[in-house]
């Protein structure tokens, strides 16, 4: 996954109103749930169907760190779908999106300006339109290149030219070396 999608993965896991399990067995169990079946969790884990089921009966309590990753990872992408859908709808049409970022950020303009880029630490708050835009291009699979330019229009757009009022002659941004990149809904 991209620093993109994981930051606004994780603006929306924010927004869950209950802790996902925390222990490999109700870990397991849960996916069981979900997937309705032990096999299907050993075919997404690539585990036996035998492990899993030690798992759910707590014959098993310390996975290797790598199932773990891979059992967290999992949990997580399936857990409280309709609040994250909830919090991305409120984001996308009335609440907007904040970003944090410490990169590199500079800016393509008429010759005289200082265009040149510079590290600077922005928090700026979105509108509800790049959200959208965001979150959709997020749902379609787009690369963290797309992400990071679509993010950067946002930021063109509300920092450098304060929704139109000034730098107008802004032509594209640059917006690299990101040391910090944090989403909040």
């Amino acid at each position: 996954m991209s620093m993109f999608g994981n930051g606004l993965d994780a603006a929306v896991h924010k927004a869950f109103t209950r802790p996902a399990p925390k222990s490999a067995p109700a870990q397991m169990r849960y996916l069981v749930r979900q997937l309705k079946g032990t096999k299907a969790v050993a075919q997404m884990l690539r585990i036996s169907q035998r492990t899993v089921e030690r798992y759910v009966k707590n014959q098993i309590k310390k996975p290797r760190p790598d199932l773990a990753a891979r059992l967290e990872r999992e949990v997580k992408k399936r857990w409280q779908p309709q609040i994250r859908a909830q919090a991305r709808q409120k984001a996308a049409t009335t609440g907007g999106i904040v970003i944090d970022t410490r990169a590199r950020i500079g800016y393509t303009a008429p010759i005289g300006t200082t265009d040149e880029g510079r590290l600077r630490h922005l928090t700026v708050a979105l509108p509800p339109r790049y959200a959208a835009r965001l979150f959709d291009a997020q749902q379609a699979g787009a690369s963290d290149q797309q992400l990071q330019q679509i993010a950067a229009e946002a930021v063109k757009e509300v920092y450098f030219q304060d929704g139109g009022r000034r730098a107008g002659q802004l032509e594209e941004i640059r917006f690299t070396d990101i040391e910090h990149l944090e989403f909040d809904l």
